[in-house]
């Protein structure tokens, strides 16, 4: 069965920086694709950020510039790098990943396996 597991959510104030893992039961070159995925309190959850095999990265537009997306296959993990954090990134942050190549790699519908989740809280 596949397993991911996220780490490294917390609190931070605003301006302040945070990196997630997200560390895989399978071999990460295993997967196609591996995102970042978030959900704030009653809002819908928007994909963050998302990297595939090949190396090819897309951001969504909120986190451009302040948000990186990277992976060792080494250590089977995926990380997000969090820099400049607001308060309207808090959220629970979840990793996906697919082995198919995504249509929309920061769509939710496009991922089969999922964390349980990581809790970023961003104060001002």
């Amino acid at each position: 069965e596949v397993q991911l597991v996220e780490s490294g959510g917390g609190s931070v104030q605003a301006g302040g920086s945070l990196t997630l893992s997200c560390t895989a039961s399978e071999d990460t070159y295993t997967y196609y694709t591996m995102a970042w995925f978030r959900q704030a309190p009653g809002k819908e959850r928007e994909g963050v950020a998302a990297i595939d095999s090949d190396g090819s990265i897309s951001y969504a537009d909120s986190v451009k510039g302040r948000f990186t997306i990277s992976k060792d296959n080494a250590k089977n993990t995926l990380y997000l790098q969090m820099n400049s954090l607001k308060p309207e990134d808090t959220a629970m942050y979840s990793c996906a990943a697919d082995l198919f190549e995504p249509s929309d790699g920061l769509g939710e519908s496009e991922y089969t396996y999922w964390g349980q989740g990581t809790q970023v809280t961003v104060s001002s």
